[in-house]
């Protein structure tokens, strides 16, 4: 068989618009060999990496779902503090947890992050499995994360498929498709160039060469371990690849809430468990309906979710915030409780609580745009006059 030129690949059973995909053996070998070796020099320092603690890990890959490395250290680091092990996380309050997450996103993360604790207490003695099946039954944990949680804790040779991997191995190979259209390969390809002796270090190395050096733009080639194996680098392509899927404009809503006032306290509700950001605690409120003012919507939606009568006294602020699928302008009416029993009508739980007390609960982002309006407007007011307590993030 001749040898194989920069760029070229293997003739394998996979194929893709006509283009077979993968690796010799001698070009497995050589590229983890060049892997491992810039990565003893150049890999990331990372906390979790200090530890073989699947806990710790297990924490780290789901807290990485969606969320940068620089973002997540300062939050990993005060879970850790708060939840040393798994059955401090099974026996924390749902409050607790949402609390420690509190700026991270997907809380839906958080909450499958509990409630796969209470497992791992009630069906595994409170140790993490080093069996595949048994962490993929686990709540929040599909097939990369487990992957990146048994390698790093056991070695165990386990390929992953994180966004980081995806972009590598698409370049590597000048994929013709979006990543997402040909992940059964890219899995194939991802456990071909595992390296079985040391999938730990492998794995951890080839996400950082997708965070530092194969980056989304600006690809730092010329630093690249693997620039003389790349087709998409050799082909001029590496500043087109991987293929984007078109994306869909996102919706955008119009939402109204209510900071509603009785003497010094404020009533907030907690959003259903079914609901988006279930769990965490919000100002009452929802969508303007059409022809409705947002000051009538403030007035029907308290009514609807809580079942009390208040009064519109004054516009607070308006805010944008932006989600995965959809966006929202969010404005916010200071209100005067009128009377009623508040009661969890539309949402799990109802409380009033003092200005000081909001920074104690889990609020959704755009919530908390309105804190400092909020303090501002109490404090001009005299209704406020204590420290204000800023949340992480």
């Amino acid at each position: 068989m001749p040898s194989l030129q920069p760029g070229e690949v293997e003739v394998e059973a996979a194929t893709v618009d006509g283009q077979r995909l993968g690796w010799e053996e001698a070009v497995q070998q050589r590229l983890r060999r060049s892997l491992l070796q810039w990565y003893r020099k150049e890999g990331r320092d990372l906390p979790w990496r200090r530890t073989r603690d699947p806990y710790a890990i297990w924490v780290a890959e789901v807290m990485l779902q969606q969320t940068q490395v620089a973002t997540v250290i300062p939050y990993f680091q005060r879970w850790m503090e708060a939840l040393p092990g798994i059955p401090d996380l099974a026996a924390a309050s749902q409050e607790q947890v949402l609390k420690l997450w509190e700026g991270l996103g997907y809380y839906r993360r958080a909450l499958n992050l509990h409630k796969a604790a209470q497992i791992l207490m009630r069906e595994h003695g409170g140790q993490f499995p080093r069996d595949l099946q048994q962490v993929l039954a686990l709540p929040g944990i599909g097939r990369t994360t487990a992957g990146g949680i048994l390698s790093a804790a056991f070695d165990l040779p386990l390929p992953i498929l994180e966004g980081n991997v995806k972009r590598v191995l698409a370049r590597l190979v000048a994929l013709p498709q979006p990543p997402n259209r040909c992940l059964p390969l890219l899995w194939r390809l991802s456990q071909q160039l595992l390296d079985p002796e040391q999938p730990r270090t492998f794995n951890q190395a080839l996400m950082d060469l997708g965070a530092t050096i194969c980056r989304p733009r600006r690809p730092r080639c010329g630093q690249c371990p693997w620039q003389a194996d790349c087709a998409a680098y050799h082909r001029g392509q590496q500043h087109h690849l991987p293929m984007a899927e078109p994306r869909p404009l996102r919706p955008h809503k119009q939402i109204a809430v209510a900071i509603v006032l009785r003497e010094n306290e404020i009533l907030i509700d907690r959003r259903p468990e079914s609901s988006m950001l279930s769990g965490l605690w919000e100002f009452p409120g929802g969508k303007i309906e059409p022809g409705e003012t947002p000051a009538e919507c403030v007035v029907r939606e308290v009514k609807e979710e809580v079942g009390i009568d208040i009064a519109v006294v004054a516009p607070l602020a308006t805010v944008e915030h932006a989600y995965t699928h959809f966006t929202i302008t969010l404005m916010a009416f200071i209100c005067r409780y009128l009377g009623g029993e508040a009661q969890p009508l539309q949402c799990s739980e109802v409380r009033w609580v003092k200005p000081a007390e909001l920074s104690q609960f889990p609020f959704p982002a755009a919530n908390q745009k309105l804190f400092p309006y909020l303090y501002t407007w109490l404090e001009e007011h005299e209704l406020y006059v204590e420290p204000r307590r800023s949340s992480l993030g």
